[in-house]
């Protein structure tokens, strides 16, 4: 399981887990809606790298974020693994991972959290022994969307 004690600054949260190129990354479970796999991405003009484009889901447009690039702007995109589907205020939007682990029980060190990375991290946990970057996917939609 996890072994960071509780802290004063630490919290506990149920976690989707998912990888990102060597990275194991967590976000809050209540955030994603849904996964489904990475198919075809309608590209967009214009639009930055990290943004792979749109895709029609049951008749909804959602706008697609590749995490890996966004994260790391040198990185190739993906071509396999899932989209994880987030709600953000009253849009859907997916988000590329390399490949979804598991929803674990996570104590959050929030003190790990660092200004430096533009308010994406929430805080660090580790789980038998790797270091879990947990994300706040509402910040990085909402970076996006006004950039």
């Amino acid at each position: 399981m996890t072994s960071i004690a509780s802290t004063p600054e630490s919290t506990s949260t149920s976690a989707l887990l998912f990888r990102v190129g060597g990275t194991v990354f967590g976000a809050d479970g209540a955030d994603v809606r849904e996964l489904i796999p990475l198919g075809e991405v309608t590209r967009l003009p214009g639009a930055p790298a990290f943004v792979r484009g749109l895709i029609n889901v049951r008749g909804t447009i959602v706008t697609i974020l590749d995490l890996g690039v966004r994260l790391d702007s040198s990185a190739v995109p993906a071509t396999e693994g899932s989209i994880l589907l987030v709600r953000h205020r009253d849009r859907l939007v997916g988000i590329v991972v390399d490949e979804v682990a598991d929803v674990r029980q996570l104590d959050v060190d929030a003190s790990g959290a660092s200004q430096a990375a533009g308010e994406l991290v929430r805080g660090v946990a580790t789980l038998d022994g790797t270091p879990v970057v947990v994300l706040d996917l509402g910040a990085l939609i909402r970076q996006v969307l006004l950039s």
